[in-house]
């Protein structure tokens, strides 16, 4: 009794376990031979559990590296700077030798760059320049935003501080946000 291979395909992986499969021809010797290859399985998350354990895999993905010395075609830096834009210390320092940030302009996108002003007195004063920038990447989903410890360094914030400022960010797919914001955020 000659079997053939779609046969044994079939039995193998079975159309109803998998979904719908996809279908390629192959030619052995005088015979045409359809073979059916399932597709991949795709994971589903029931409980809420299980949700929770996806959203923290999302995040982890979203990690803005503790160091970004160099960027991709699509990715831009986001740093924070002072209401003048001086962009004289630290990330904006090296926004402006390294990613084009322009000095004089204290907010927006700028080189490979999108600056926010957090060299406030409050935190709340920061809060409309992050919205903004929230706005922005949204409108620029081919983009990736890779937000350092904005306002964590000379501004003198903590990170727990400044995290809760970027709350609406945490849905957004295109904005990484450092590991102390996330850590903030998750509390």
């Amino acid at each position: 009794m000659l079997v053939h291979l779609s046969e044994i395909l079939c039995k193998l992986f079975p159309a109803s376990l998998n979904g719908p499969a996809e279908e390629g021809s192959t030619a052995t010797g005088n015979e045409s031979v359809t073979v059916k290859t399932p597709k991949k399985l795709s994971v589903k998350w029931t409980s809420e559990a299980d949700e929770l354990a996806r959203q923290r895999h999302l995040k982890q993905e979203r990690i803005t590296p503790e160091a970004v010395r160099s960027l991709e075609p699509n990715e831009v830096f986001v740093f924070g700077t002072d209401v003048a834009g001086l962009h004289n210390w630290g990330a904006s320092r090296f926004a402006a030798n390294e990613f084009g940030a322009i000095p004089g302009k204290p907010e927006g996108p700028q080189g490979r760059c999108y600056a926010i002003p957090t060299a406030l007195g409050d935190v709340s004063d920061i809060k409309p320049y992050v919205d903004r920038f929230v706005r922005y990447a949204k409108a620029h989903p081919e983009k990736l935003f890779l937000v350092i410890p904005v306002g964590c360094g000379a501004a003198g914030h903590e990170p727990d501080e400044i995290a809760p400022l970027f709350i609406e960010a945490s849905d957004v797919k295109n904005i990484c946000l450092p590991g102390e914001f996330w850590a903030a955020l998750d509390h």
